[in-house]
């Protein structure tokens, strides 16, 4: 994997094999700086394979194909996976000198200021992954991927962080790539959506083209065009 120096994210050719099984086959992807992207897939369809490549995270993964990225890449996961031993603050500046200033800031900025001293064990679900959110952008990441980080949320939860989230990409505007499962949360918070399917991608829609008037008139249109990409019969 290789450091893009102008900030665009470029995958060329990217397979890669488990065993027998080829899950990711000669994928081409570009991101742009400051884009919000939504990748869908079924289960199984290499959506987070595709984030750990570009994560850097899976060196012993059979394969080929090139990865282009910025030096500065944050991720989010589903679990918060904070340290049970450490209190808020140091989770967020953890493997970070001297950022203790930055991550209060980041913490005021999920709006969670006031707790840098609680215990993970003290603080909500939602909150844990607000925490988590804070660790990542104290870093000033250029590529934030964010692994299904709403789906052990329940349903209101999950529209605040929804709000938190494009808010927080509006004020910092890294690249994103949002892994999930779901098909109304891909559209209301990305400026592409994009559907992984036998190792490649398979469609691409653009729900924000025209601003926000055009995302309500065509949500319904572009939902049955990503199902439909899905294999999932219309009207389900």
């Amino acid at each position: 994997m290789a450091a893009h120096p102008g900030g665009l994210i470029r995958v060329k050719g990217l397979t890669r094999v488990y065993g027998d099984r080829k899950v990711l086959d000669g994928l081409d992807l570009e991101l742009a700086p400051g884009e919000f992207t939504a990748l869908l897939g079924r289960s199984g369809s290499g959506k987070s394979t595709l984030l750990r490549a570009l994560a850097g995270l899976d060196p012993d993964v059979a394969g080929g194909g090139t990865v282009e990225v910025p030096g500065e890449v944050s991720v989010v996961f589903q679990d918060a996976r904070l340290l049970p031993w450490q209190r808020v603050l140091p989770n967020v500046v953890l493997g970070l000198r001297g950022a203790e200033r930055r991550g209060r800031e980041s913490l005021a900025e999920v709006g969670l200021a006031g707790r840098e001293r609680a215990w993970p064990n003290e603080l909500s679900g939602g909150e844990q992954q607000r925490v988590a959110l804070a660790r990542s952008l104290v870093r000033e990441p250029r590529l934030l991927l964010a692994d299904e980080p709403f789906g052990a949320l329940d349903a209101l939860t999950r529209i605040k962080m929804h709000a938190l989230l494009r808010r927080l990409f509006e004020q910092h505007r890294p690249a994103v790539l949002l892994v999930t499962h779901d098909v109304d949360e891909a559209i209301a918070l990305a400026d592409r959506v994009l559907v992984l399917d036998e190792g490649r991608i398979a469609a691409e829609q653009r729900p924000g083209a025209g601003g926000p008037e055009a995302r309500a008139e065509t949500h319904a249109e572009i939902r049955a065009r990503l199902l439909t990409a899905l294999g999932v019969t219309a009207g389900v």
